[in-house]
């Protein structure tokens, strides 16, 4: 088996070197982060049975590529509804943080006219015999993009600009000896849609975001998620990067990324 994402020692977690990210070589991609903060506080134990409904990442500042110590705590605690906050730390520094919305499932009755908007898969799935893999070039050094995860492309393209739709799946677990959770595979991938669909030049531009937000219906039941994301720029510098959420039978829900752009080499 691939080693993990993240290995413990003690009460701190052990990055991989291929949870590195794009933008600096001692930084980690916001995935990996997300996905281990998703573990953090899915962990917390619930009154009954409950729904991750919503995760917000809050990036505070590069989590660097050293040990991380993570915890968790109920910030609202409730039968119907209940927050649960998780936390990065570097050191003293928090460098992550992250709110988990959870709300309660039961059996609910309706006719068989439903009023919803549309969840049926409305392009191809995975299939690797039909799908191509995007082309990674020879300047792209091993990280968490190309090694640690694993895309098929069927809309759209990693070396064009725009909107674009990619399926992707973990290569390797988060932690040793644990399959993640369908939670933590969604996490690990939303944070994908502000880089795959990219609006301006990754030569010339940086596009970071900060934050995270994924709204979930329905948790993945195979391992692959699909992103169909599209990034929304204005010249004053800011951006939204949004993307729906589906696997192989139809629609999660959807993910929003705050954006911060900006030319190579600014302030």
């Amino acid at each position: 088996m691939a080693d993990a994402l993240f290995r413990p020692e003690g009460d701190v977690w052990i990055p991989h070197a291929l949870t590195r990210g794009p933008w600096s070589p001692l930084a980690l991609h916001g995935g990996p982060v997300a996905a281990l903060l998703a573990r953090t506080a899915e962990r917390v134990p619930t009154p009954g049975p409950m729904h991750p409904a919503r995760l917000t990442v809050e990036l505070l500042r590069p989590v660097p590529l050293a040990p991380l110590r993570a915890t968790a705590s109920v910030l609202r605690p409730g039968r119907k509804v209940q927050w649960v906050t998780a936390s990065l730390h570097a050191g003293d520094v928090e460098v992550a943080r992250a709110t988990l919305l959870r709300i309660r499932t039961a059996a609910v009755p309706w006719s068989e006219t439903v009023a919803g908007g549309p969840m049926t898969l409305a392009f191809p799935g995975p299939d690797p015999a039909g799908r191509v893999a995007p082309s990674f070039t020879a300047q792209d050094a091993p990280g968490y993009h190309n090694q640690a995860t694993e895309h098929r492309v069927v809309r759209g393209s990693w070396t064009e600009l725009g909107p674009i739709v990619d399926w992707i799946r973990l290569r390797r677990p988060l932690v040793p000896d644990e399959t993640p959770s369908p939670l933590q595979r969604v996490a690990a991938v939303a944070d994908f849609g502000n880089g795959v669909s990219a609006a301006l030049p990754y030569d010339r531009y940086q596009f970071i975001n900060p934050d995270l937000t994924i709204a979930l219906h329905r948790l993945p039941a195979t391992e692959w998620v699909c992103l169909e994301a599209a990034t929304y720029p204005e010249r004053h510098g800011t951006a939204t990067a949004e993307s729906v959420l589906w696997d192989e039978q139809g629609r999660l829900g959807y993910a929003v990324q705050t954006v911060l752009l900006e030319a190579r080499g600014a302030d």
